[in-house]
């Protein structure tokens, strides 16, 4: 009796430490990743024509067979989804989440740090897995989002990750997305997101507000000159004979062309001063927060720059614009041949992203566009579309499964698939919304 006890503890005790070795190190686990096969749905793959009555299968957190005619593997965890209908999961193209969780409390904003230049720092490695913005987000099909730094000029580098994980590492899908530069503006009285040259006060003098630009962009151009200097010090150069420049080293991809730059810049002037800058430096832009990019949306096109677009459920930037530009933006910007895709910039309204997408559906935007522009548009626009945005064979399974069309607010998701594991959807929105329910 007295070994059958001390077997049982030392079992016991195993499977404890098993079960924490599976919260520490799930590489460790990964392998033993559950199969499912979603069956009966009709799949919007965004690849192709909608298959109806169809399966998908996931192993290993990839997509691994989608059609009509698909075999289930055996062991797989089978959904009967007839009924309802299977799209990619969305990716909302601009947030800062797990960075920003109260913006009246200081202690739960971590976007800005000291100083107008710190390309070096990471928006990956402040990431809060805690956030309750992630599965308030998530509940909306919004499997994937791009979280960004803020604050002076080079605020850091913007990361795409999951919103399911328990770390950090579970999170991230690429750690260095784009490299976030809040451009200067020349326009008075309308201060952009990085605050310069604008903002509520007197109006300045002109020439004032030039010069404060043109020391912004010596600057900008320096640190750039710097950086290819920096480059080619590495790759000719002895490491003994120059010091290790952390700014300059995370320089180096965007000089290079690696990696783009996620220019924030509102009006129709920054956004063709930034591309023309880009264009000299041989660097590659995304403009994002851009209101007036319909006023240059053929200069866009030709040279082939992508848009990140505002929140459209918004009133118009200017007091002069009709009362609904930011409804009909998208559908201008689609028709003049401008790849885009949808932000919400701040947390407050991240879950909106399908609204924000379907409102431009009723202004004039294909239903088709708005799908891709929360799906594989926003994948392509940064290098990721391999990977994400359409369910095909071998790309990661971040799908939904919803009882409608995800972009009309009514539609609910009833599975959510994130790298592959079926997500927990509740929220504290949605337990609010059952606790009161409830009230007598």
């Amino acid at each position: 009796m007295k070994n059958t006890k001390q077997l049982l503890l030392i079992v016991a005790v195993l499977a404890l430490a098993l079960g924490r070795i599976s919260v520490l190190a799930p590489s460790l686990v990964a392998q033993s990743a559950p199969s499912y096969a979603i069956r009966g749905a009709k799949i919007y793959t965004l690849a192709g024509t909608p298959i109806a009555n169809g399966t998908v299968v996931i192993q290993n957190g990839k997509i691994t067979a989608v059609g009509a005619n698909v075999s289930v593997p055996a062991g797989a965890q089978t959904i009967d989804a007839k009924g309802l209908e299977v799209y990619p999961g969305m990716f909302n193209s601009a947030t800062q989440i797990g960075l920003n969780e109260v913006s009246q409390v200081p202690a739960t904003i971590d976007t800005n740090e000291l100083g107008d230049f710190k390309p070096q720092l990471v928006a990956m490695t402040a990431v809060n897995p805690e956030s309750a913005h992630i599965p308030v987000t998530r509940a909306n099909g919004i499997t994937h989002v791009l979280t960004m730094p803020g604050g002076g000029v080079i605020p850091g580098q913007a990361s795409v990750m999951y919103l399911s994980g328990w770390t950090v590492d579970e999170l991230q899908l690429r750690r260095n997305a784009a490299m976030v530069l809040n451009w200067p503006t020349l326009t008075q009285g309308r201060g952009g997101f990085g605050g310069f040259g604008g903002g509520g006060g007197a109006r300045r003098p002109f020439t004032e507000i030039k010069t404060e630009y043109d020391n912004r962009i010596a600057e900008i151009t320096e640190w750039l000159d710097r950086a290819r200097h920096y480059a080619q010090a590495i790759e000719k150069g002895k490491p003994a004979n120059f010091a290790r420049d952390l700014k300059l080293e995370a320089l180096v991809p965007v000089i290079n062309g690696q990696e783009p730059v996620f220019i924030i810049a509102r009006w129709a002037r920054d956004i063709t001063n930034a591309v023309e800058f880009c264009e000299k430096q041989k660097l590659r832009p995304i403009i994002a927060q851009a209101d007036e990019a319909w006023k240059v949306k053929d200069m866009l096109k030709q040279k082939n720059v992508p848009v990140i677009l505002p929140a459209s459920l918004r009133l118009p930037s200017d007091e002069d614009e009709p009362y609904d530009r930011t409804f009909t933006h998208a559908a201008e910007l689609s028709a003049a041949g401008v790849k885009f895709a949808f932000g919400s910039f701040g947390n407050e309204f991240a879950r909106r992203l399908p609204q924000q997408a379907g409102v431009a559906v009723a202004y004039g935007l294909s239903h088709d566009e708005a799908l891709k522009a929360v799906t594989i548009y926003p994948a392509q626009i940064f290098g990721l579309d391999k990977q994400l945005g359409t369910i095909e064979t071998g790309k990661i399974a971040n799908i939904m499964v919803t009882n409608g069309d995800p972009l009309e607010l009514k539609t609910e998701v009833k599975y959510l698939f994130i790298n592959g594991r079926l997500t927990s959807l509740d929220n504290h929105d949605k337990r609010l919304y059952e606790e009161y329910k409830k009230r007598p």
